[in-house]
Order: structure tokens, then C-alpha cells, then sequence
């Protein structure tokens, strides 16, 4: 348990008010509040300010990228960030102009901090985003930013005002969908449906990564069938299953074996977490391991970065979700389906898996 989850919370209202004044000190008054919707026009230079680091969070940005590509499909856009993958998943969209990589903790790595703070502040935007419902270190970096136009949500760990901000939804926590709400709400626009991750893969990418897993079914002589379905085993913290957990699930699961051949694969340890019992993939290339992902016919995988790299893929994802909330982190693509898993017997959920797949099995 870290120190500040045990003092007051007296004190932590304290802390924000005297941040907040520091940086109004540093930065002067927050731009006031306008009521006029975000102008459609004349936008060409936009900046997000993006301090989620995960490979989840990072692929749930490109939502966002999509919609302002519809809307503003003129513009360049610059992204402040700091997740180390952000080239892999950004590179590929058109529009995107420069990443400004931020270390995760800035006290540690100051000058870049630094660096890129100053190339930050030497554009006049026309548009910075603030996407995060809750970060307050996303909010003092748009309060650093020259816009025209400054976007974000109002709460309660939402200091500092914006020309255009935009209360939190009661009925929408969808990690992916939330910054596109915030764009359509600002803008007056109301669009039903929501854009679903996607990483933007070639071509050639999906070209080589179906010959990457024929090699592998190659190599382990398996049977032609009409179909490969991957698993991914690995997740963080109380997400991970054990293994006596899998080996029933997977002995429940076996009927599927009669039209698919099943492929692990293997995260980023390098270690196999199903023992080794089928053949498998590796790879530390995040665009590799996605033009693979495309050749499946669908991915079994726990709630972890994986799933939302599948669905960005994209690949049909039946994803096991345990302790997390399906409503925040789930996959909403429209071949993607949720499995809840708490509190249920590993042959139950196996069975809702196996139904699942036979059902693609029977309408392919």
C-alpha cells in the first residue's frame, strides 16, 4: 500500500487546491469556457495530450484518431505520449504528424521531459485534446499547450477549465469509446456507432503474417482443419488464471479440436503458460505479432494488452474477463465476444467458448 492511500482524504483535497493554484501561478488563469460548439472548419494542427502508458490504453486511443480523421481529415495531428510502443500503433495513420514521447516519470528523465515540452509549446494549435475522463497530469500538460481550442471532460480530478469541456457520461465507460464521445459531444455531433481499435495493418503485413503461422503449423506437422483458433494465457495480477485453472479448461474445450487446429501464443516472457502442449508464436514485434493475429479465426484470450492488439487486428476475440469491467475494457467490435468468467467453473466458461466457436463453425 503506497503512503498517499492512507493519509486523510482531507489531505488529498488539499494537495489538489495547492497544485492547482501552483499552476495557475506557472501558467496564468485557465482559458475560459465557450458555449458555441467546436468549429468544423478551420482546424489543421491538433494536439492529444496522452498519459496512459499500456499497450491497452495506447490502442484505445486510435478511436479518437479515426474520428478526427472524419472530422478534421485536413489536419496533422501530434501526439504527446508516453507509451513506448506509441510508434508501432500510431506510425501507420496518415494524418499522424510527430510523436512527443514523455518518459513515464519525468523527475527520473527531466531533459526529455523537457525537450519535448518546449517542441509541445513552440506550435500554436488550432485543437489539444485532453481524452482521459480522470488523469490530472494530461490536464496540466493541455494547460501547457498553445491552442485555439482546448477539449476535455469536467469532474471532479479535472483541475483547470478548457474553451470546451464535457461532462462524463452516467451511461458510457467504454476506455475506447469515451474520447470519441468527447470529440462528437463538443462538436454537436451525435454518430451511432463507434469506430473499434484498429492499427492500421497493411497489406503485405497480413501477406507475411499468414505465411509466419503456416510456417509454424508446418514445423509442428499439424493436420490441416478447417481453421486455427489462438489462445493467449497471460494477463496482470488477479487476471491471471492459474494453470490447474487452464487444464480444465482446456480438457472441456477439447471437442473444438475436431475442426480447428489450436495455436498458443507465447507472451512476452517467452514462456509458454499452457505447458507446451501445442504449437506456438512469439514474437516482441508488436505489427508482427498483429499480421499473425489477422490469420486466425479467432483469439481466446484473458483481459490483457493482447486482446485489445487482437481486436485492433482486427481477429475475432472471445475474450475472459474475470475481476475488470467489461463496460470499461471490453472489446465491442462486432465479431468480438465477452465470456465472464468470476466466480464460474472453468468448464462452464470453456463451454460458453466452444458454443461460440461453433457457431462461427456453422455460419462460415
Amino acid at each position: 500500500m503506497s503512503r498517499s492511500s492512507v493519509l486523510p482524504p482531507g489531505i488529498h483535497t488539499l494537495r489538489r487546491r495547492l497544485a492547482n493554484r501552483l499552476t495557475r501561478l506557472l501558467l496564468g488563469r485557465s482559458p475560459e469556457a465557450v458555449s458555441t460548439p467546436l468549429p468544423t472548419t478551420g482546424i489543421y494542427r491538433i494536439l492529444i495530450c496522452h498519459t496512459s502508458h499500456s499497450l491497452g490504453n495506447t490502442l484505445l486511443l486510435t478511436p479518437l484518431l479515426q474520428e478526427l480523421e472524419q472530422t478534421y481529415p485536413a489536419a496533422e495531428i501530434d501526439i504527446l505520449t508516453r507509451s513506448p510502443v506509441a510508434q508501432d500503433i500510431y506510425g501507420h495513420y496518415f494524418n499522424l504528424r510527430r510523436l512527443l514521447p514523455m518518459p513515464a516519470h519525468a523527475v527520473g528523465h527531466p531533459w526529455q521531459a523537457l525537450r519535448n515540452l518546449r517542441r509541445m509549446r513552440a506550435v500554436h494549435y488550432d485543437l489539444a485534446i485532453d481524452p482521459e475522463p480522470q488523469s490530472q497530469t494530461s490536464r496540466l500538460l493541455l494547460r501547457l499547450a498553445h491552442a485555439t481550442w482546448k477539449l476535455g471532460f469536467s469532474g471532479p480530478r479535472k483541475q483547470g477549465h478548457v474553451t470546451h469541456d464535457v461532462a462524463i457520461p452516467g451511461d458510457l465507460s467504454s476506455k475506447g469509446r469515451l474520447p470519441v464521445y468527447l470529440l462528437r459531444t463538443a462538436s454537436g455531433r451525435s454518430d451511432a456507432a463507434y469506430p473499434p481499435p484498429d492499427l492500421r495493418l497493411s497489406a503485405l503485413e497480413k501477406s507475411e503474417g499468414r505465411l509466419a503461422l503456416e510456417r509454424v503449423l508446418a514445423a509442428h506437422q499439424a493436420p490441416r482443419k478447417r481453421g486455427v483458433i489462438g489462445i493467449f494465457a497471460n494477463a496482470t495480477g488477479p487476471k491471471l488464471m492459474p494453470p490447474a485453472w487452464w487444464d480444465a479448461f482446456l480438457l472441456a474445450l477439447e471437442p473444438i479440436r475436431e475442426h480447428y487446429s489450436l495455436l498458443e501464443i507465447v507472451p512476452a516472457s517467452g514462456q509458454s503458460m499452457l505447458g507446451s502442449r501445442y504449437p506456438a508464436y512469439y514474437s516482441s514485434d508488436l505489427r508482427k505479432l498483429a499480421s499473425m493475429l489477422t490469420s486466425l479465426d479467432a483469439l481466446i484470450t484473458l483481459d490483457a494488452g493482447v486482446m485489445h492488439l487482437a481486436c485492433a487486428s482486427p481477429v475475432p476475440t472471445l475474450s475472459i474477463f474475470t475481476v475488470t469491467s467489461t463496460a470499461e475494457w471490453g472489446p465491442y467490435g462486432k465479431h468480438d465476444i465477452i465470456v465472464q468468467a468470476l466466480d464460474r467453473p472453468p468448464a462452464r466458461v470453456a463451454e460458453d467458448v466452444l458454443a461460440a466457436c461453433m457457431a462461427r463453425t456453422s455460419s462460415a
